[in-house]
């Protein structure tokens, strides 16, 4: 196997074993010796093709074996095999007759970075964010079971996704009503066990046999005749299990728990798997794995090969290079925090894509990561802010949506001083519809007490996270991912006069209205069309003054936005014209109501119509319609 990122093969292995399975029966049709060489021809594979297109990487490399073992006895697509966020999915889209198109994974018009149900039958739930699988496949058993079939429901879900409440919800739930289906938990050496060895696999393959099953259910119909037997009986059980594993916790939500085992053993985990399938009620097995298993860098760093970008050799430098809006929230957190020690930073498992990794080095006390818990994190501002504290959650915009309620609830009705510092708004590019941030200015807008803000650039970002910061109440500030047009920033921490946007270029007839990065674009459409810019930056509350005045002056109102028009800022300035009778042409320019497909985030754009070319064209065609 390769060593270092630069022995990633760049020509296609030599994978004949694997290049033999035309199909998944062909793949249960292999002698279970010949799977260790399936599973390295996979990884070798697996290497290859996302050196080709990146993306993630070290999650995939670490259910190899455990992809293959789970395909080799489970008859899918006929069994449900759900894999929770997706990161682990790339082997299994390889086995499940994606092979060849591998090469356009995370591309225009190719398959798309998570499992996704129109894609194939054997992607049986559709996942971006994490914490689903569960839910899904207790819900997919319930109906099975319903329907009178003898299917099988399995949920691979990383030990990562076992920290959002949603998963233990799922949990409660399907020991109460006794759903058969098997939860794998894939803890890949990152958190909640490190006992693996030869006992701990050895006792897998006897607590999951049907012969011990049928022993136990045997002796608890006997022994629950003669309660004080049972009641030592049952307790006896849970003392052994305790000391030999740590599943105490899961057997008290109703479930039979059987690991943790060796995740990268394949004879475990195929005589683990064939025992447990026959099994009825809900069933957990522990697995153990290394992510980024087989590749010496990945093993060392998991975080940092988290995902790749493909290889390619890298463009010379002309110049500084520019700042990423992120680094831009992560030098201005530091700041603020030396300025004002009420700051705390707050995150839900996104320290490194938030770029918060400086924060929590230099204030650790202040520094609250609470996994991928958005819900608790939102709540915990909350809390936080009442008591004094200045509350700073940085959080994608799609992951927001997930602390809907709390963030009207526990924030917004109470009126408290929380700042939303909103990352990965707009489109996103290769992740797809699931990531990107197409709807926060619509579902934040129409919240009172909200102060929403949308930079042009990056010093504008860091302004306006001071603005919000200094705010008395709720505030948000959305801004996308990747690098600014390079714009200096300013290193003072200035807030500007909230309510209040600029005039950024002087035309005549056309006035468009821009909220957000689109600005740039917004200028060069505007050149062609000697047309007047208005930077509003503030979507609640509007720039009342500024809009009447361009609205007196001006024949044709163009709103541009990266976010869905549905709702958003167009639909604030429509509501206020209306309100105030003002009868003026407008064009609402932003995402439509489609889910725009993964591709370079320029693409997208381009395709939206959000593009310099496709502002002037859809202005010019306005025009030309009056």
């Amino acid at each position: 196997m390769p060593s270092t990122f630069h022995d990633i093969p760049r020509d296609r292995p030599s994978t004949p074993l694997l290049d033999s399975l035309d199909t998944i029966d062909k793949l249960r049709e292999l002698d279970e010796a010949q799977l260790p060489e399936l599973a390295d021809e996979l990884r070798l594979f697996l290497l290859w093709t996302v050196g080709q297109t990146g993306g993630h990487f070290g999650a995939g490399l670490g259910v190899i074996e455990l992809t293959v073992a789970l395909h080799y006895i489970y008859q899918t697509p006929e069994d449900r095999l759900l894999w929770d966020v997706g990161h682990q999915a790339y082997p299994h889209k390889i086995l499940t007759g994606r092979r060849e198109e591998m090469a356009t994974l995370r591309q225009k018009g190719g398959l798309s970075a998570f499992p996704r149900r129109s894609e194939s039958p054997f992607d049986t739930f559709g996942v971006g964010h994490s914490s689903t699988s569960i839910s899904a496949g207790l819900g997919m058993a319930i109906a099975s079971r319903l329907q009178g079939l003898d299917r099988r429901t399995v949920a691979v879900i990383g030990d990562g996704a076992m920290t959002a409440g949603m998963a233990f919800e799922a949990l409660n739930h399907a020991g109460e009503v006794d759903a058969d289906m098997l939860v794998v938990l894939n803890d890949n050496d990152m958190s909640i066990s490190h006992n693996v060895g030869g006992l701990s696999n050895y006792l897998a393959k006897i607590l999951s046999s049907r012969t011990y099953s049928h022993m136990r259910e045997g002796s608890k119909k006997v022994l629950s005749k003669i309660p004080p037997a049972w009641e030592l009986a049952r307790k006896t059980e849970e003392t052994a299990k305790a000391m030999l594993a740590p599943g105490v916790l899961f057997e008290e939500l109703g479930w039979n728990y059987i690991g943790p085992i060796d995740g990268h053993d394949l004879p475990t985990l195929v005589t683990t798997l064939r025992n447990m399938r026959q099994l009825k009620g809900p069933q957990f097995l522990h697995v153990v794995t290394k992510k980024g298993k087989g590749f010496s860098p990945a093993e060392a760093d998991p975080i940092g090969y988290h995902a790749i970008t493909k290889l390619e050799p890298k463009p010379s430098s002309n110049g500084a290079s520019k700042l990423k809006y992120s680094n831009v929230f992560g030098q201005w957190l530091c700041d603020m925090a030396e300025a004002d020690a009420r700051l705390v930073g707050i995150t839900p498992a996104m320290k490194e894509g938030s770029d918060l990794i400086a924060f929590s080095e230099r204030f650790p006390r202040r520094y609250f990561d609470v996994a991928i818990a958005e819900q608790h994190a939102v709540t915990l501002a909350a809390g936080m802010a009442c008591e004094g504290a200045k509350p700073v959650v940085a959080i994608y915009s799609t992951f927001l949506q997930r602390a809907y309620d709390q963030l009207i609830h526990d924030v917004a009705v109470q009126d408290l001083d929380v700042l939303f510092a909103i990352d990965r708004a707009g489109l996103v590019g290769e992740d797809g519809p699931t990531h990107a941030g197409s709807f926060d200015l619509s579902y934040l807008r129409c919240i009172p007490n909200m102060l929403i803000m949308a930079p042009a650039d990056e010093n504008e970002t860091r302004q306006m996270l001071t603005t919000g910061f200094l705010h008395n109440g709720p505030a948000a500030v959305r801004y996308p991912r990747g690098t600014g047009p390079g714009v200096p920033v300013d290193p003072a921490l200035e807030p500007l006069p909230i309510g209040k946007g600029v005039i950024s270029r002087q035309g005549q007839k056309v006035a468009i209205l821009n909220f957000g990065t689109l600005h740039a674009n917004a200028i060069v459409a505007a050149e062609a069309l000697n047309a007047t810019v208005a930077n509003m930056r503030f979507v609640k509350p509007l720039d009342t003054e500024l809009l009447q005045q361009l609205a007196d002056s001006h024949g044709l109102l163009v709103t541009l936005e990266e976010n869905a028009v549905m709702g958003g800022a167009g639909s604030a300035v429509n509501e206020w014209l209306l309100a105030e009778g003002i009868q003026i042409p407008v064009l609402n320019l932003g995402l439509p109501d489609i889910y725009v497909e993964h591709d370079k985030p320029n693409n997208m754009l381009a395709e939206c119509g959000l593009d310099a070319a496709g502002i002037e064209q859809a202005i010019r065609q306005r025009l030309s319609a009056q």
